[in-house]
C-alpha cells in the first residue's frame, strides 16, 4: 500500500522545485527541498512507493526537468492528477516517473490515506473506492520500467 500526499490545482514547477535550490550540484541534494512553499515536512515525510495527488494542470510554468527528478529520486511511485502541463508530462516520462488522469480522485481524498495502485489496469483504490485513471499501453509501461524514454533509447541497439 501507498500513501497519498494531494495537493491542488496548478502547482507550478516552482513550487515542486524552488528556482534557488537549482543551483545545487545534484537532483539528490535538491529532493529535501521538494514543496518545500507549499507543505515543508513533505521531503521528511514521503516515503518510497508513495503516490502525489493533484488537481488541474500540475506541473505547470517552467520547463525544469527537476521537477519530476526530484519527485522521482524521492521515491514518488506515480502523480496522479486531473491534468498536467504538457513539458511536466513530457518529462516526467523522459525520466522514468509515471503521471496519470483520473479526473475526480484530487477532489475526494486525503493526504495520508492509503491506496493501491494498479498501472498496468489503469486503476488506483483509496478507502474501498476504485478511481479510474490513466492505462498506459505496453510500450509506454516498458519505457517506464526501464527508467524513461532516455534509459529506453540508450538499451536498443
Amino acid at each position: 500500500m501507498s500513501r497519498i500526499f494531494v495537493f491542488r490545482n496548478d502547482v507550478d514547477t516552482d513550487q515542486i522545485i524552488a528556482s534557488q535550490y537549482l543551483l545545487l550540484p545534484n537532483v539528490d541534494e535538491m529532493k529535501s527541498h521538494t514543496f518545500e512553499s507549499l507543505d515543508p515536512d513533505f521531503a521528511g515525510a514521503v516515503q518510497p512507493g508513495d503516490i502525489v495527488v493533484a488537481g488541474d494542470n500540475f506541473g505547470c510554468g517552467s520547463s525544469r526537468e527537476q521537477a519530476p527528478a526530484v519527485l522521482k529520486a524521492l521515491g514518488v511511485k506515480a502523480v496522479v492528477a486531473a491534468s498536467f502541463a504538457r513539458i511536466f508530462f513530457r518529462n516526467a516520462i523522459n525520466i522514468g516517473l509515471p503521471v496519470l488522469v483520473s479526473d475526480t480522485i484530487g477532489k475526494e481524498v486525503k493526504t495520508c490515506e492509503e491506496a493501491d495502485l494498479d498501472l498496468s489496469e489503469g486503476t488506483i483504490e483509496v478507502g474501498g473506492k476504485t478511481y479510474a485513471c490513466t492505462k498506459l499501453p505496453p510500450y509506454m509501461q516498458q519505457i517506464l520500467n526501464q527508467g524513461g524514454l532516455i534509459a529506453s533509447l540508450n538499451k536498443e541497439d
